[in-house]
């Protein structure tokens, strides 16, 4: 690895995101591929600071602060990436569900999906049944994935695999779900494809019902 890529792997693990906006912006000037700037650099680097978190040397905090120098990398990357019409690990549309306004863990999510390669769509919070079925039907995504904070909007969940069986959409993609009172038997018992504790699982979990 070069010593720009070692670089930027070492401010995305340690979350200064200075010296990423920095040292991408150079990499493209010294004509690196942005593919080999994103896995090396950026993919790695999370794949990094997953392992750390699950090893208990990082906790939420570290994890958001690397995933936001990680975005201020993949701002500058992205464009150079589409010229590239690189293949995506798959398509995931995302959103906390109806009733439940917290996004940290969701967002913290997307952003560990894509810098995994994940394509994602977030529709945000407090997101109604009806408006995942009409983002499954022009989106087409691979994976939907739900989260909840609050034990009372946990219900919306089954509410929205329901929803999908509806309208005839539920065999075409993949449902994970997660968040704080979130289990895997609930997960089962709603119907779910899989559950994740948290945001580096759910790249593990995405990954295995994508190929799976």
């Amino acid at each position: 690895m070069s010593d720009i890529l070692k670089t930027i792997y070492s401010a995305v693990v340690s979350g200064d995101r200075d010296t990423v906006q920095a040292k991408v912006q150079e990499a493209l000037e010294a004509n690196l591929d942005p593919l080999t700037i994103l896995n090396e650099g950026m993919v790695a680097a999370m794949g990094e600071v997953g392992d750390r978190f699950e090893r208990q040397e990082f906790f939420v905090p570290e994890m958001l602060i690397a995933a936001r120098a990680m975005q201020t990398g993949m701002a500058i990357l992205k464009p150079h990436l589409m010229q590239s019409d690189i293949q995506s690990s798959g398509r995931v549309l995302a959103g906390t569900v109806l009733g439940d306004v917290h996004d940290i863990g969701k967002n913290l999510v997307c952003t560990m999906l894509e810098g995994a390669g994940f394509e994602i769509h977030d529709l945000g919070v407090n997101v109604a049944p009806e408006t995942f079925v009409k983002a499954v039907q022009e989106l087409e995504p691979d994976i939907v994935a739900m989260s909840a904070l609050l034990t009372t909007t946990m219900p919306n969940m089954r509410a929205t695999i329901e929803a999908l069986e509806s309208a005839g959409l539920r065999a075409q993609v993949r449902i994970m779900v997660g968040g704080a009172p979130v289990t895997e038997s609930f997960a089962q018992q709603i119907g779910a494809d899989g559950y994740a504790p948290d945001a580096s699982q759910a790249v593990r979990l995405a990954k295995s019902l994508v190929e799976g």
